[in-house]
């Protein structure tokens, strides 16, 4: 992939979901997933707590339900491969309807424990308030915030309906939901928000460390540890892959003869180029002073040289003080025949350059 620094319009005022562009949102929600999967198991190691806390406390209260204890410890069973699960998965999708299943059993369990003989109110209806608001905060999406609020707004309506519950009871309850499920929307709002924040600051320091100031590139380390990943993904899929290392050509009379503001202008100019014959696909890096490498994978000998002609009559549009731009390039190549590390292919791509150099500059060389 091409390192293009997050300093756009679109991520540097990101304050909700939506404002995330399109290629940000899938790390969103495993950032999220990261982030809000232990609390998610945690509160599904509270739900099946409760559970158990409000069958011993009915039986113990004088409230026991009129159904066979088996049924009333289906549900309690049925949330233990939910509560391990939970704590070994990170994958959003996975959490969010584990979440939502949790959700789903503890509702069941309030009814089934909540089926009482006597009229009115079931003893065990104000568990069914603190269910959405003990949950608010741990919903990664919309979508299974609004059906998780749905199953515990409408989830203990068995249970009232029949146990008998007037009106009037009824009223009560879902004035008391409502108010418990708008609180919900305003903490999860303000949550949801404060994590968008907090993932572009992150990404943010993240791309700065691993990114050269002057010229928007890569570092060196963070360059070959991308790198490295690059070439083991097309070598696994038997595609070759190029390096290619270059080296303004007399840069240090630049530096010497005009001042390093000058020096710096022509690194910034020859990284615009590089990226403008760059591919998404493709690794740029600075890897010192005036050295630039570029790894290409997907790209075989003889494409990579005409991508490295192409580029360097491109630099020679690119003015100095002193005359025109001019690169010397080297070019190494792993094929599917002949793996190479990224190590290795930079030490030989660097070897060409230094080729290059000896033979009259402003040329390409093969390793």
């Amino acid at each position: 992939m091409v390192h293009t620094p997050a300093t756009g319009p679109a991520r540097r005022h990101a304050r909700s979901v939506r404002d995330l562009r399109a290629s940000d949102r899938q790390q969103y929600q495993e950032y999220l997933a990261r982030c809000m999967g232990p609390s998610i198991h945690a509160l599904t190691m509270l739900a099946a707590g409760g559970a158990i806390v409000i069958a011993v406390t009915g039986a113990l209260a004088g409230y026991p339900s009129s159904l066979p204890p088996w049924l009333q410890l289906l549900p309690l069973m049925a949330m233990m491969p939910i509560v391990v699960a939970t704590q070994r998965v990170r994958r959003h999708r996975v959490l969010r309807l584990l979440g939502l299943l949790c959700v789903s059993l503890l509702e069941i369990a309030i009814n089934l424990q909540g089926m009482n003989p006597a009229p009115g109110l079931p003893w065990v209806w104000p568990a069914a308030l603190l269910i959405p608001a003990a949950s608010a905060m741990v919903w990664l999406g919309a979508w299974d915030f609004t059906l998780g609020m749905i199953l515990c707004a409408f989830g203990p309506l068995p249970m009232l309906l029949l146990n008998a519950t007037d009106r009037t009871q009824l009223l009560q309850y879902f004035v008391y939901m409502a108010l418990t499920v708008a609180l919900c929307v305003v903490l999860r709002t303000f949550m949801a928000n404060m994590l968008v924040e907090q993932f572009r600051l992150e990404r943010q320091l993240r791309e700065k460390a691993a990114t050269d100031d002057l010229s928007g590139l890569l570092l060196r380390n963070r360059f070959l540890e991308l790198a490295a990943d690059a070439i083991d993904e097309a070598h696994c899929q038997r595609r070759p892959t190029c390096m290619l290392y270059l080296d303004v050509d007399h840069f240090k009379v630049i530096n010497d003869d005009y001042g390093h503001a000058a020096g710096d202008a022509a690194l910034v100019a020859l990284a615009a180029a590089l990226r403008t014959h760059s591919r998404q696909s493709d690794l740029i890096g600075r890897i010192g002073g005036e050295e630039f490498a570029m790894l290409m994978p997907g790209v075989g000998p003889e494409q990579a040289l005409e991508r490295a002609e192409r580029l360097r009559m491109a630099v020679h549009r690119i003015p100095r003080p002193d005359g025109q731009m001019s690169i010397s390039i080297g070019i190494a190549a792993c094929t599917p025949d002949a793996y190479a590390g990224v190590e290795a292919l930079l030490a030989r791509a660097d070897q060409a350059m230094r080729q290059a150099k000896r033979e009259g500059r402003d040329r390409i060389v093969g390793a």
